[in-house]
Formats: C-alpha cells, sequence, structure tokens
C-alpha cells in the first residue's frame, strides 16, 4: 500500500478550509443558532460526523479519514488555546452577551440583531419563574446561546435569611 502524501496534504488543506468556512457561517448566524453549543463545539461534531461517515462507507481511505480528523482536532485546540490567551480572537471566534431587558425595559434593537421576537423572549422568561418582565433588572442572551436573568431587589424570593433580619428592622 503506497501513501499518497499530496493527495494527505490535500485532505489537510479541505479539512482546513472546512472548519474556518464553518466557523465563519456559524458565527455569523449568532449565538441563537447555535443554541446549546459552542460555535467551536458544533463545527467539530458535524466535520467529524460526516468524516466518520465517509470513512465507515469506504469513500474515503482510513489514512484520509483520519488526516482530516486530526487536523480538525488540532484547530479545535489551537482555536481554543488563541481564544484564551488573546482577547481579539476570542472577539473573532466568539460571541459576546447581548442585553435582551435593561431595568424591565426589552431592548428591542438587541432582540432584532438576534433575531428573537417577543415571544420568544417571554417564553424563556417563564422558564425562568419570570411572571413580569418588570421584575428583571438585566436578562442577558449569553455566548452560548441561553438566557441568563437578574432580578430587581423587590421581585427575588424571600430567603431564610430575610426572614431572621425582620425583627431586627422592627427594633429600629
Amino acid at each position: 500500500m503506497e501513501i499518497d502524501v499530496k493527495e494527505l496534504l490535500y485532505t489537510a488543506l479541505r479539512a482546513s478550509f472546512v472548519y474556518f468556512f464553518l466557523l465563519l457561517v456559524i458565527r455569523i448566524l449568532g449565538k441563537r443558532e447555535v443554541g446549546n453549543t459552542s460555535a467551536f463545539d458544533l463545527i467539530v461534531a458535524l466535520i467529524l460526523g460526516e468524516v466518520v461517515d465517509e470513512i465507515i462507507y469506504g469513500d474515503v481511505t482510513i489514512l484520509q479519514g483520519v488526516t482530516a480528523i486530526t487536523v480538525v482536532g488540532i484547530w479545535h485546540l489551537v482555536n481554543s488555546w488563541a481564544s484564551f490567551k488573546s482577547e481579539l480572537i476570542d472577539q473573532l471566534t466568539g460571541a459576546p452577551p447581548t442585553v435582551m431587558v435593561e431595568n424591565g425595559q426589552i431592548q428591542r434593537k438587541n432582540l432584532a440583531k438576534e433575531r428573537l421576537n417577543e415571544s420568544e423572549l417571554f417564553s424563556e422568561l417563564r422558564m425562568m419563574g419570570v411572571e413580569n418582565v418588570k421584575e428583571v433588572k438585566r436578562a442577558t442572551l449569553e455566548p452560548n446561546g441561553k438566557i441568563s436573568v437578574l432580578l430587581e431587589e423587590w421581585a427575588k424570593p424571600i430567603q431564610r435569611q430575610d426572614l431572621a433580619e425582620l425583627p431586627a428592622k422592627r427594633k429600629s
């Protein structure tokens, strides 16, 4: 069995191109399209799934498949490390958080930017136990596609420590 180094190099270049092209497309689509996984993880899962399929059905040689998997794995590690080390790379490859609600006011411009409608926002807030948008100090669409909510002080549930402080407040 003769190893075609030129073909393996082309495989590595194609895998690199696909990796970065998918990263660009997913970055353009935004956080919401990725869901609960990072763009990096989604890209790796898509590519590896397809490469494994090609290897299993014999559409590519095992060596070509292993080359593609190795290159994708290396790019994934390089991107993760570079994003950790460089704020610029992190901004280019990641997505910053987006404020959806600020002090009880829906930020419609940000909803439009993230292609999220009010019904979807209200659905997410209800799943977090928020009945009225006025209770929300800040709701943020995080880079992983989930919404985090900070409640106004008056809207937070009573805690045991709050009850312990009641008699002290009455005496003063």
